[in-house]
């Protein structure tokens, strides 16, 4: 649409002012249609950045460009309407953002039957944005439980719901009728994804991947695995820096990339339902398939839990009312309450992002509550930075449970979480 404007005012069929004073977002079609495009909202983001007041979209992307309030946007449905409005013969409408229809509630926690430790975990991972790792053999939960998660996250501000949008906008994933994201995002990328699909790239025109488009939200990584170990390992650096740059011939795009990461395996490649007495898998074979994900990626990893198979007893128990994700998410709020009023003054917000050297300088717990923990990296079961993770972890127990500095029982809860995985 740009480019036809701007030959209609060089061959004087418009004034070349009046499309001066515009930005034209849009694709033609050989009819002489408007058609929507991807990235209309950091485009007309940049738009109000450089001081340019009004923008012309196609119809169908008008309610995601008004998501910019300092912007007027005007909607064009074909070129000869933009060229009427060019004209000054008949104006075009300026478009009013249309209310926001309310998200579709999500899966709740309360469907899932037993597994106390597991939504423990969940909890957990949700009061201090920390990964996790879930392991146990199929049925025990792991994908409910990590479809869960999204829901007890709290509601993205205004500022995350643009970031999240605009990168949405850009691979074209925004769903219908809803122009802004305003709940965490749930990405489950299948396990033959490539390294393009799960961090981002194309040969043309650059996409961000699943992990940036879970952004704010989780990436859910089932049968992780299966995955190619190389391209897990694209994810160490983008999930510690919370950003990722995609280079190409043509230029550069970084995206931000800061989402949990939720890995779920089974214990063994034949992945027997009926557990170890079933397992037709020799020790050669599971630590194979266990090597498959490799050191740094799970170094990096706080919570590593195994969940045991669902009981008959927990199925008859099925029943019962459990807690349901609202009741949940109201202690996850109240724990990052917690942790924001203590972070107050670092540009951070959440447990897992507090540098390690920081961590054990201003928030390090009482001395006699980290021998456990000391005893561990002596030991070499745990490194340096697995240390500082721990201490993370045994923060956001002490947020959950409301107290004002970790105890010697959340060292050691944190702790077994980080080295359940390893022990098994």
């Amino acid at each position: 649409m740009a480019l036809a404007a701007a030959v209609l005012a060089a061959d004087g069929a418009v004034p070349a002012e009046s499309v001066g004073r515009l930005v034209l977002l849009g694709e033609l079609g050989l009819d002489g249609s408007v058609r929507a495009v991807r990235g209309v909202l950091p485009a007309v983001l940049a738009a109000a950045r450089a001081g340019h007041p009004t923008v012309v979209v196609p119809a169908g992307n008008a309610d995601e460009a008004a998501l910019v309030d300092s912007v007027e946007v005007l909607a064009a449905g074909t070129l000869a309407e933009l060229v009427a409005h060019l004209r000054g013969a008949a104006a075009l409408p300026r478009h009013t953002r249309s209310p926001l229809p309310p998200p579709p509630p999500g899966p709740d926690l309360g469907d899932v039957v037993g597994q106390a430790v597991g939504r423990r975990a969940v909890e957990v991972a949700a009061a201090g944005a920390h990964h996790l790792f879930l392991t146990g053999p199929p049925g025990a939960g792991k994908t409910m439980l990590a479809e869960r998660l999204p829901g007890l996250l709290p509601a993205l501000d205004e500022q995350a719901a643009l970031e999240v949008t605009a990168i949405h906008s850009v691979a074209g994933t925004l769903p219908p009728g809803a122009p802004l994201v305003t709940r965490p995002t749930f990405e489950a990328p299948h396990h033959s994804a490539t390294m393009a699909a799960l961090v981002g790239g194309g040969s043309g025109l650059i996409r961000p991947g699943a992990l940036c488009r879970a952004h704010r939200g989780v990436l859910f990584l089932d049968e992780a695995p299966e995955f190619p170990r190389a391209v897990l390992d694209t994810l160490r650096q983008p999930l510690e820096r919370g950003q990722v740059t995609i280079s190409r011939a043509s230029g550069a795009s970084t995206f931000p990339c800061r989402a949990q990461l939720v890995l779920a395996a089974n214990p063994c490649p034949c992945a027997s339902a009926a557990g170890d007495a079933a397992c037709t898998c020799s020790p050669v074979e599971r630590r194979r398939y266990q090597s498959r994900l490799s050191g740094p990626l799970l170094d990096r990893i706080d919570l590593r839990v195994d969940l045991p198979a669902v009981t008959r007893v927990a199925w008859l128990e099925a029943g019962t009312v459990a807690e349901p994700t609202s009741m949940v998410a109201r202690r996850v709020q109240h724990a990052r309450d917690a942790a924001a009023e203590r972070l107050r003054g670092t540009g951070l917000t959440v447990n897992s992002q507090v540098p390690g050297r920081m961590l054990r300088e201003r928030w390090s717990p009482p001395r006699p509550a980290l021998r456990l923990v000391e005893r561990a990296l002596e030991r070499g079961v745990l490194s340096v930075r697995g240390y500082d993770r721990v201490l993370r972890v045994a923060w956001t127990l002490a947020d959950l449970a409301g107290r004002p500095l970790p105890g010697s029982d959340d060292v050691a809860e944190a702790l077994g979480m980080r080295l359940q995985r390893a022990a098994a």
